[in-house]
């Protein structure tokens, strides 16, 4: 069983058909009051969380998620458990409601996000620890900043392999968080930005030196693909073909649910970089994070299309 501990949220993503650029000036940035009239509005299920445990089900991999949510839980727990993911594992408290993300993409697929943590903020309540089942593997993706280090720590005690995604986290974490973090993570991943801010926060100069190891780790590239390091070695992925762009958000999850989804059955890491890459296009085809489908078919077809090799799932 993988075990996924990251946000839960409801998902309101809109679109601005024009440049954030032209509507900010670089000099009056302290003084900052713009609005975006939006052509487009979307509500939907994410969360870091749900978005990987929902592609990863689609993948055929048997997940659990580990959050806390609030009483508006109801129509969430329902689509993860009508997608065959397990819930049993979020707790849902009163006088809170679950986490809310609220963001805007521009045509040149920027993005301005606020996010109120909700339910979230109890999350560090939750023990790896308490745990009945065996855990093969854990995935840390960004949530509660104090739980995603208490986390780290248990899977180190517990000796269970995880991943440690940052993400939009990392302004809260702290050079020792992330180091702390690092030691135990058999994945660290990020995309460039968050990449170069966790060297600079740790003053690691080059964060693919962990990858010298038996660590993994990836950055990803948005349209570029993404790298990947691992034994000394450099994979360069590229990305998958998509039909019709509509909306970023959520792309970066589908990607690692596609990579572990490889992962988890021994594939080589050019393939399971290939298969993050396939999974992340059927997301920016969909407005919304848990929007797309695919049958493990539908996958395979795609993958050999972009590829040029066939899978099995």
């Amino acid at each position: 069983m993988i075990l996924i501990t990251g946000s839960l949220a409801f998902d309101q993503i809109m679109d601005f058909p024009g440049r954030f650029s032209d509507h900010i000036m670089p000099g009056k940035t302290h003084v900052l009051n713009v609005s975006f009239l939006v052509n487009e509005l979307r509500k939907s299920f994410g969360g870091t969380a749900g978005n990987i445990a929902y592609t990863l089900s689609l993948l055929g991999v048997r997940c659990s998620v580990m959050a806390v949510t609030g009483e508006d839980f109801d129509t969430y727990r329902e689509f993860l458990e009508k997608n065959e993911v397990d819930t049993s594992l979020v707790k849902t408290v009163n006088n809170l409601f679950t986490s809310t993300a609220f963001g805007i993409t521009d045509k040149n697929d920027n993005q301005i996000w606020g996010f109120y943590s909700g339910a979230d903020m109890l999350s560090d309540h939750l023990s790896i620890l308490d745990v009945d089942r065996k855990i093969d593997f854990g995935v840390i993706a960004p949530q509660n900043p104090r739980a995603m280090i208490k986390y780290a720590r248990e899977y180190q005690q517990l000796k269970i392999p995880y991943l440690f995604d940052p993400g939009m986290q990392l302004p809260w974490l702290s050079a020792t968080d992330l180091r702390e973090a690092f030691k135990g993570a058999r994945i660290i991943i990020g995309n460039d930005y968050e990449i170069c801010l966790m060297e600079k926060k740790t003053q690691i100069a080059n964060l693919r030196d962990l990858g010298k190891g038996d660590k993994i780790v990836i950055s990803t590239l948005g349209e570029k693909g993404s790298r990947i390091f691992s034994a000394g070695k450099i994979l360069e992925v590229r990305a998958a073909r998509v039909r019709s762009a509509s909306d970023p958000a959520g792309a970066g999850d589908a990607f690692r649910a596609g990579f572990l989804a490889g992962f988890m059955r021994e594939y080589p890491l050019q393939i399971c970089g290939q298969m993050g890459a396939v999974a992340a296009a059927y997301t920016v085809e969909k407005y919304g994070t848990t929007t797309h489908s695919f049958t493990s078919d539908e996958f395979c077809r795609r993958y050999k299309e972009n590829f040029g090799e066939e899978i099995k799932l």
